[in-house]
């Protein structure tokens, strides 16, 4: 039983005495060891922040007769027998306890270790227990329940108002944790708000302390929901004011504006393009023109379908730098990409990145491309360019952010797939331009965001969206293929061989690289990969290859050894497919991450050049790999994988005018039938944005601001992304008309607290933009 009394409240850490970070020992005594050894719980801040899972009403049903078998409940009666009895099978006494309610019912309280219990439930006492509901030879029961007498005090919270139900802790009793809050609350005379009082006012929330005396101590449901909902908006506002002080931030130094030559070298790349830009195109072309021609550095996601034509209007915008005598660096998250990047960006350029060549363009420029893994005679070469000015575009990979890297005068830098990259990284890179300015940046991504999303982790940039495909691109088609099913199965490796024999080009995406000598799959020489291959994977199992992805919603890093069993790994795959009689004419190759780059890059050459018919491959084909020929899709274990990238995965194919097929392969037993679920959505449409919606409600919210990538819980506590839109927007609004009407936060002290005390993992994500 925790020691009660006003104590000496002693701060975790120095600073300010703010309360949340007073500890628990001198509050509310052992208990305090007991949280923080079960929980993790050390300050008064984070008792008041683990809320109730559910709560309980102690007036409802009035009757024992009525309570629902197998539920938790709280009961309150008198004492009317206690006896304990000889146990038959094992050693010792049980005490039983007959309690009877106000209407005549009767529940019995058991404990197979009755001492200390006999003492205090006498006949004739007052007893308030909470336990589950169970029954023993007809007769009610609740085993070894959590009571409270009250001629000794201290349960009253038990009788006043909805009785709050937390996640169990071991060696914590439900109602020792409620009177360790009763301790804190006692001792609590007010709390620091970061949200400002006018805000509170405007938006008639309680204040904070009041907040957590409404979701602990509620009188009705009405209450606990206030509480909640005005958590769940300070936790919103004090996101938002972190990200509006870091949009000041990045507009502190300025940019140089850059304006597009009226004939400049834009306009020859829309000369030379084989299509015209669509009315959303051209929306979002304008939207970049207008950004960069301002002072204030462009500070904007693009966001849109694989395939929607990103990259053309990111060229378009570099073009229009290099017109206004800038630099521009493209910053790819893989070698294979950087490369793609490069060739298809030379493609389109033609003779505009040619300058100086036979058969250049005269007004055009040059192309650069450096990676870690260039001979030191290629590197030098644009390392040269890249400083000398020559080279208008440098495309790269992390190469690009090394200290000796320089530039003569970079004015834009475009990030692709922007969560592969940490905050310092794209520092790094800012860090390149002419001292005393700031270059516009313009972040892309192929994963849909939620509004949510967006709002919470790139609030502090403006949002372009491109929703509709360029014309000629045909829709693809995706069905589920039970992997315990021999005939499905066979079917696909002939459906693949038909496909080839048709003109077109195969991926098969596994989710482990495996090793050369990984024992041949079951099923080899007949069926193919994809049966069942026995073995369980847990939850947690990798499936993506180049490191984090966006918000977590995406995959993990690939693997890099044989892998969790039960995994089809590339290796296997390729030789049972070089076996397999409706394949092994196939001209078959793989590609993983742990090839050289060279060994990357010649494959993708010869996939894209059509000497390669079937690429089996990890994840690293998931972003920017462009070939049109390209039709089909085999994804094997396919439940493996998150929403948002097998969407991304199967937008690879049907992207030269040919219907793409995307064949969504099963593992054998033991599949989760919630895995099969996520499949047939992916199946059933292929809008990205409603796949994005569909993911964020299916996960929790440290997968949405990327716990798995810190190792540690998320920053956010309270909100439900995929739930709490209304409120992040209007939390939006409130915190940026602060901080826009005092920047320094002088005259709102709280809240320039509550800011310096965001881990820094929690900045991290809150700057990632």
């Amino acid at each position: 039983m925790p020691g009660a009394g006003r104590a000496h409240l002693r701060p975790v850490a120095d600073g300010e005495a703010n309360p949340l970070d007073f500890g628990l020992r001198d509050l509310v005594g052992a208990s305090a060891q007991t949280l923080q050894r079960a929980r993790g719980i050390r300050t008064v801040g984070q008792l008041l922040d683990w809320l109730p899972r559910t709560y309980l009403d102690p007036t409802r049903p009035t009757a024992f007769r009525d309570l629902p078998h197998g539920e938790d409940v709280v009961v309150v009666g008198t004492v009317r027998a206690a006896t304990t009895h000889q146990m038959r099978n094992r050693r010792g006494r049980r005490l039983v306890v007959d309690v009877a309610d106000d209407a005549g019912g009767t529940i019995q309280l058991t404990f197979f270790k009755p001492y200390g219990h006999q003492d205090r439930l006498r006949p004739g006492v007052r007893v308030v227990c909470s336990g589950q509901v169970g029954v023993w030879r007809d007769t009610l029961q609740l085993t070894h329940p959590d009571y409270a007498t009250l001629s000794e005090g201290g349960a009253q919270w038990l009788l006043d108002g909805l009785v709050p139900v937390y996640t169990a802790t071991k060696g914590l009793s439900p109602i020792v944790h409620g009177q360790c809050l009763d301790l804190v609350f006692h001792q609590l005379d007010e709390l620091p708000d970061p949200v400002p009082a006018q805000v509170r006012r405007q938006v008639g929330l309680p204040g904070l302390l009041e907040a957590y005396r409404l979701v602990h101590r509620p009188g009705t449901e009405a209450d606990h929901r206030r509480g909640r909902w005005r958590l769940k908006f300070g936790e919103a506002f004090t996101v938002q004011a972190q990200l509006a002080r870091v949009r000041r931030s990045s507009e502190a130094v300025p940019a140089r504006p850059r304006v597009p030559a009226e004939q400049g070298l834009g306009q020859r790349l829309r000369d030379r393009l084989p299509f015209a830009l669509t009315e959303g195109q051209e929306a979002v072309l304008a939207e970049l023109l207008g950004d960069l021609a301002r002072e204030v550095p462009m500070h904007r996601l693009l966001q849109g379908e694989v395939g929607s034509g990103k990259t053309v209007l990111a060229l378009l915008a570099m073009l229009a730098v290099v017109d206004s005598g800038g630099q521009a660096a493209l910053l790819a998250p893989t070698e294979v990409l950087a490369a793609q990047h490069h060739r298809s960006i030379s493609q389109l350029l033609g003779p505009i990145a040619e300058a100086g060549l036979l058969g250049g363009l005269e007004e055009g420029t040059r192309l650069a491309l450096l990676t870690g893994s260039q001979s030191a005679g290629e590197r030098k070469q644009a390392l040269l360019a890249a400083a000398s000015g020559e080279a208008g575009i440098v495309v790269g990979t992390h190469a690009l952010i090394q200290q000796h890297v320089q530039f003569a005068e970079l004015g834009l830098v475009v990030v692709d797939e922007q969560h592969r990259f940490g905050v310092e990284q794209r520092d790094a890179l800012r860090a390149k331009a002419p001292e005393g300015t700031s270059p516009h940046v313009l972040v892309m991504t192929a994963t849909p965001i939620p509004r949510t999303v967006a709002m919470t982790v790139y609030g502090d940039m403006e949002i372009s969206t491109l929703r509709e495909l360029p014309g000629g691109r045909r829709p693809i088609s995706s069905h589920v293929v039970d992997g315990r099913r021999p005939d499905w199965v066979r079917r696909t490796w002939q459906r693949v061989a038909e496909e080839v024999r048709g003109g077109g080009q195969v991926y098969v995406v596994c989710p482990r690289i495996g090793d050369p000598d990984d024992p041949d799959l079951p099923g080899s020489g007949t069926d193919g990969p994809g049966l069942p291959l026995g073995g369980e994977v847990g939850p947690g199992a990798p499936q993506g290859e180049d490191g984090a992805d966006l918000l977590g919603l995406l995959e993990m890093p690939e693997v890099s050894a044989a892998g969790p069993p039960g995994l089809h790994g590339v290796h296997q795959v390729a030789r049972c497919l070089r076996e397999l009689p409706a394949t092994r004419d196939l001209r078959i190759e793989v590609l993983h991450g742990r090839m050289p780059a060279e060994a990357k890059d010649a494959v993708m050459q010869a996939f894209a050049a059509g000497r390669v018919e079937v690429l089996v491959s990890t994840t690293v084909i998931e972003v920017g790999v462009d070939v049109p020929d390209a039709t089909t899709m085999v994804l094997l274990d396919a439940d493996r994988f998150g929403i948002s990238q097998l969407h991304q995965l199967r937008g690879r194919v049907g992207r030269g005018g040919r219907p793409g097929l995307a064949l969504l392969v099963t593992q054998g037993e033991g599949v989760d039938p919630a895995a099969i679920e996520r499949l047939e959505q992916v199946a059933a449409t292929t809008d990205g944005f409603e796949l994005a919606r569909i993911d964020l409600e299916s996960r929790r919210e440290g997968d949405v601001l990327g716990a798995s990538q810190s190792g540690g819980r998320s920053g956010l506590r309270f909100l439900r992304l995929a739930r709490d839109e209304d409120l992040i927007v209007q939390a939006h609004e409130a915190a940026w008309r602060t901080v826009e009407s005092d920047p320094e936060l002088s005259g709102h002290p709280e809240l320039a607290d509550a800011l310096t005390r965001l881990d820094a993992t929690s900045a991290a994500f809150l700057e990632r933009g």
